[in-house]
């Protein structure tokens, strides 16, 4: 991944994009806020109170490096540090969302938050998000009133119930 700030800049960076793939992304940039949030299907959809992640000085946004290579590469802020309105409306985008997109079970949705114009923008949503005692979507779940465990329950319950469903159903056709 590239952040290019210059034409000049971009020519170098597709060349290096495309020794990877075929095919190749290019968007454009926004100086934004990288805002998170767990979502859980239950008997309605549950969003989890927002993260936002800081790149330290280091990193200019939350790269491949200041994810996984530096251990000191970003801090997270959870709660994010979002006024009420803004909380509630990341939440309420988050389920829409989940639901637009015909998930479940449980997944992170990430938006970004425009610095200038205030608004929130969807970037990208993680069906399968990471899941150990480092990762976020059940830090986010613990900072929302589901601990752990009870989160691991109601997951389970819903496979089950999942699997109940798809089970009830036909799987042949008789004329």
């Amino acid at each position: 991944m590239h952040k290019v700030k210059t034409q000049d800049a971009l020519e170098a960076a597709l060349d290096d994009a495309f020794r990877y793939d075929v095919k190749v992304l290019v968007e454009q940039g926004i100086d934004a806020r990288e805002i998170e949030v767990a979502v859980l299907e239950d008997e309605t959809l549950f969003a989890s109170l927002a993260s936002e992640l800081n790149p330290n000085a280091h990193h200019e946004f939350y790269s491949y490096e200041a994810k996984y290579l530096d251990p000191d590469g970003a801090r997270v802020d959870l709660p994010a540090r979002l006024d009420a309105a803004q909380m509630e409306r990341v939440r309420s985008l988050a389920t829409r969302v989940f639901a637009a997109l015909e998930c479940s079970g449980f997944a992170r949705v990430d938006f970004f938050l425009d610095r200038k114009t205030g608004e929130f923008c969807f970037n990208e949503i993680n069906t399968l998000p990471g899941f150990t005692s480092i990762s976020m979507y059940p830090k986010m779940m613990e900072a929302s009133g589901v601990p752990y465990g009870e989160l691991l329950s109601r997951l389970v319950d819903l496979a089950l119930d999942r699997h109940r469903q798809r089970q009830s159903l036909e799987r042949g056709y008789a004329s």
